[in-house]
């Protein structure tokens, strides 16, 4: 748990009086959330009698029951956003559904047999010291598999100044090194735009804080509930996991709940301060108003939350070649146009230098890229009217396809680009002065201070550019305040990646919450998390190779199925699902010629 985390509130034996919002769901409607309740309740006490070795084998059902069910996970997700079974991207709901969940699974599983045979979850992998102090474990890759198809990635959980590496060894683990002692039974109400995300958060606060979960899906993911619990059957049996439908009413009555101890959101900060004060606007505003004047939280319970904000891409001017321009222009489309930009995590805002001699090449680049990706519905609840006010905000933007791309220039006023989280294909492009170090620290500078939000920062630069730039480059990644930072990659990566950390850099409050509160995945169940950084490979195969990169790494992927422009992205994200869900050679070196030809 991070500084950021709270104890439990005691759970009362009395039902929830109504609260505002309440009032609109029937008897009927209330007794069934009760029930579900009282059965998690039970589901704590059964949970806490469990060894740690039976919930090894408990994880194990869990695995078996989501790998029956990735397909109808998948196809179920792409046509709930739009996507037949022929569109390029549909690939995307095999990766950010089932083959998430089974990473975290396997992960888990790993860490809690480990804490089951009296071994810790840090033996064997590198702890090691990064800038200001801090303790670094490098958590990625720690498998052979990983090591080969993710060739080229690492990944590093950087832990609060202070930390030393003996203190991260005895946190490790959690709450699994005491797990006779119940967290009581806590509320996840689910994201809406990416479909592990439920179940990751459910995830975590079984094996992070000993506590049952009430999932209350998100109304946009109804049609996976039926996938949710065939996939989640071991967790929902013995009443360890409730899962419910319902809109703003139910979680009205959810959070008001005397019986949930705790509160896990992943959405905006405008539904967070919502949950936490009451209403901002309509009959309850006033109140709302008096309570945070008296510092009297409607929200009666801890709460920790994943809330986004605008994510930058820094691109560090170096001399790139045209192969470089164009992969990286793919690259940067792909951050903001995967999921239509429906994600937490989607690059907004391109810091570049306007001293490069490159950057007019670049942004031609980056203009081809971004029209030339595959069309897609915007699909996610709102995102068209926060679309038009870009479109108000930047009358002179770019309009390609589906997309905006608004180009900042001396005369404009970059404040709407830079601190409203339009969650939909907007990307923007902004400039700050300098070359080499003096543009790297003045682009940090830019994210941090004017940018909304710390959860994610993606940052492009080359081998040589970062060789010469040498401590100076590890000074600036730790002036970034964001809690994932992918060097060379996209945060996504680092969300998939179940033993990296997800959540906003710490120092969110109720009162001002950001981009967050607290930390999820964390499958090796680290205490004190900081940060991730993410740290991929500037060129693909076989431009990769060490003859072509100048000292670059390593990386057997010619281009990332992830990205929008790969032509075989949606078989290879299924075939590495199907492989992770079931093993097997031959279908692996089918994927693998597959991806040869992205």
């Amino acid at each position: 748990m991070t500084s950021a985390s709270t104890a439990p509130a005691p759970a009362s034996a009395s039902k929830s009086t109504p609260t505002a919002g309440s009032a609109s769901l029937s008897e009927g409607e209330q007794e069934r959330l009760d029930t579900a309740i009282d059965d998690l309740q039970a589901g704590s006490r059964t949970w806490s009698a469990l060894t740690v070795a039976q919930r090894v084998t408990l994880l194990r059902a869990v695995r078996t029951s989501v790998a029956a069910t990735a397909e109808d996970w998948a196809n179920t997700a792409a046509a709930s956003k739009g996507l037949d079974g022929k569109h390029p991207l549909r690939g995307e709901e095999w990766l950010s559904g089932p083959y998430s969940v089974l990473g975290a699974l396997d992960a888990y599983i790993e860490t809690l047999s480990r804490l089951a045979k009296g071994a810790n979850p840090l033996d064997g992998i590198a702890i090691d010291r990064a800038p200001g102090g801090r303790t670094r474990v490098h958590a990625f890759p720690l498998t052979g598999i990983d090591r080969f198809l993710l060739s080229g990635f690492t990944g590093e959980v950087w832990l609060e100044p202070g930390i030393t590496p003996s203190a991260a060894r005895a946190g490790a683990g959690l709450t699994q090194r005491t797990p006779t002692e119940s967290g009581g039974v806590g509320l996840v109400l689910g994201a809406g735009n990416v479909t592990s995300i439920p179940v990751l958060d459910v995830l975590y606060e079984l094996l992070a804080h000993n506590r049952t979960a009430l999932l209350k899906v998100n109304p946009t993911q109804d049609a996976l509930v039926p996938v949710y619990k065939r996939a989640l059957a071991p967790l929902v049996e013995p009443g360890l996991l409730r899962i419910v439908r319902g809109g703003p009413a139910v979680g009205a009555y959810l959070t008001g709940h005397p019986d949930l101890v705790h509160v896990h959101i992943t959405g905006s900060a405008a539904t967070f301060d919502t949950i936490v004060w009451g209403p901002s606007k309509g009959d309850g505003a006033a109140a709302t108003k008096r309570r945070r004047r008296e510092n009297r939280p409607k929200l009666k319970k801890p709460i920790t939350a994943e809330l986004g904000g605008v994510s930058p891409i820094i691109v560090v001017p170096g001399a790139w070649t045209d192969a470089d321009l164009t992969y990286q222009a793919e690259h940067i489309a792909t951050m903001r146009l995967q999921n239509s930009g429906h994600n937490c995590i989607a690059g907004q805002v391109v810091i570049m230098s306007s001293d490069w001699d490159q950057a007019d090449a670049f942004r031609a680049a980056l203009r081809r890229a971004y029209a030339n990706a595959p069309e897609r519905p915007i699909w996610y609840p709102g995102s068209p009217s926060r679309m038009e006010l870009a479109t108000d905000a930047y009358p002179d933007a770019l309009v390609l396809g589906d997309r905006l791309l608004v180009e900042i220039d001396a005369d404009d006023d970059a404040a709407a680009l830079e601190t409203t989280e339009y969650f939909a294909p907007v990307l923007g492009v902004v400039t700050v002065a300098g070359t080499g170090q003096e543009f790297l620290d003045a682009a940090v500078a830019h994210a941090n201070d004017k940018l909304q939000g710390t959860l994610g920062a993606n940052l492009l630069i080359d081998p040589a550019t970062e060789k010469a730039l040498g401590a100076g480059f590890e000074r600036a990644i730790a002036a970034l305040r964001y809690g994932s930072i992918a060097i060379n990659g996209w945060t996504a990566f680092a969300f998939i990646t179940p033993t990296l950390t997800w959540g906003a850099f710490p120092g969110g409050t109720i009162d001002d919450v950001g981009s967050g509160i607290g930390v999820v995945h964390n499958a090796l169940l680290l205490d004190g998390v900081e940060r991730s950084v993410l740290r991929g490979p500037f060129r693909p195969f076989p431009r990769s190779l060490p003859i072509a990169n100048g000292g670059g790494r390593l990386t057997i992927l010619p281009k990332p199925p992830w990205f929008v422009s790969a032509r075989t992205g949606a078989a290879v994200s299924e075939g590495l699902t199907r492989h992770r869900a079931n093993g097997g050679v031959v279908g692996l070196l089918k994927t693998l010629a597959k991806a040869l030809q992205a």
